[in-house]
């Protein structure tokens, strides 16, 4: 499985972190209410939800990778779910080193919160916690990762550049390469701050700082899971944070999505993730009865538990990617007779030729024209791909 993105869930100890890997999953993760359950980082595959294009092309598809229910194609991503950061972690505090290095791969953020107010910073047991803290704190700690990056060089990085006139934004991706930072990020974060690159040793410590820091947002964007909304307490910390932040926020269930997910695994209810509904299709206990009448208000509330709506939102709208189908126009299945077996997720502004060296080099080196196989039209290598586009390469 060739996977284009990491996804790092993030937050204190005891948020939830675990239990929104595991309903996104359904891997086997210790979910224990105690800080530092995870210490190690857990990798796993969650799926993005997509209008398949089978149902304008008449057939069903037989996907090699994810699954399809009801013409709704569910496309996999890598998940990891890392220790809990607690203040002071860019200094080592809790397991904040490890967090950190850990993360250097993830191409975007979902910072899990405790609405409920029932853990402190360090997740452990309290009452009438803030979640804002949590929210800043994380924040900040990210944000000092970055900026020490470039402290720990910057006198002799600075004077060098000045000294040896070499190219500013290429010397500072080099700093990131670890970070999945590329030149164009660089150059992105130059205009915007509007910062003097030809004497870098006259920024000050704010300077270095906020360079850094904007830095982080756009090549680590982030998105707000409020979690444990099913509980009262946190309907108001929802309309506080929503108030005071502005990165995207969905409210969520974790919970409430894990016992769906494994209900509808053990054969109990019928449940496509991320919808309003589900129906129960074998004789429950009076205590899964009570459990899935509670979730079904959660869902007449809310429409969905969050979760799926996350993970669509970092993919499609923070990250920018598209869902792309190879496909012929006269011919919809592979050697072994699945139709349409293959989704890919492609950044934005992707060409017909990118997508043909994204399948094989040899396609893309010989590339003559490409088919849009819903509308059977031709075009060129520089065409751009838009969402849900089943496109035909054709060779010489």
């Amino acid at each position: 499985m060739c996977l284009t993105m990491l996804i790092g869930l993030v937050g204190k100890p005891n948020c939830g972190k675990s239990t929104f890997f595991k309903a996104s999953t359904l891997a086997d993760v210790l979910i224990a209410n105690y800080p530092f359950a995870t210490i190690k980082p857990n990798h796993g595959i969650g799926y993005v939800k997509v209008d398949c294009i089978d149902k304008e092309l008449n057939v069903q598809c037989t996907p090699r990778e994810g699954f399809c229910i009801n013409h709704i194609r569910f496309v996999p991503v890598e998940l990891m779910d890392v220790a809990g950061l607690v203040p002071g972690a860019s200094e080592g505090k809790g397991l904040g080193n490890q967090f950190l290095d850990d993360l250097r791969q993830a191409d975007a953020f979902i910072h899990i919160v405790d609405l409920s107010g029932k853990t402190n910073a360090e997740g452990k047991p309290a009452s009438n916690y803030d979640p804002t803290e949590d929210i800043k704190f994380l924040e900040k700690e990210i944000d000092l990762w970055y900026s020490a990056i470039l402290k720990k060089v910057w006198r002799t990085f600075a004077r060098t550049i000045e000294s040896t006139k070499e190219n500013f934004v290429q010397a500072i991706t080099k700093q990131f390469t670890g970070l999945k930072v590329t030149e164009d990020d660089v150059k992105r974060i130059v205009l915007k701050t509007k910062v003097n690159i030809e004497h870098p040793t006259k920024w000050t410590e704010d300077e270095i700082f906020n360079f850094a820091s904007t830095l982080r947002k756009e090549t680590k964007p982030m998105i707000i899971a409020a979690n444990k909304i099913d509980l009262e307490e946190s309907r108001e910390n929802l309309k506080k944070i929503k108030k005071e932040f502005d990165y995207p926020i969905i409210p969520i269930s974790a919970d409430s999505e894990l016992a769906l997910r494994e209900a509808a695994k053990a054969g109990l209810i019928s449940y496509t993730p991320g919808e309003s509904k589900f129906e129960i299709i074998k004789n429950l206990n009076p205590g899964q009865k009570i459990a899935l009448t509670q979730i079904q208000k959660l869902l007449d509330e809310y429409k969905t538990t969050g979760v799926q709506d996350v993970l669509n939102y970092v993919v499609f709208n923070l990250l920018k990617y598209n869902a792309i189908f190879p496909a012929g126009t006269n011919k919809l299945t592979d050697s072994q007779g699945r139709i349409l077996p293959d989704c890919y997720l492609m950044p934005q502004n992707t060409t017909a030729l990118d997508f043909a060296f994204k399948l094989h080099t040899d396609l893309g080196k010989n590339f003559v024209k490409a088919i849009d196989v819903k509308t059977k039209k031709i075009v060129g290598k520089e065409h751009i791909l838009k969402n849900r586009d089943g496109i035909e390469i054709i060779t010489r």
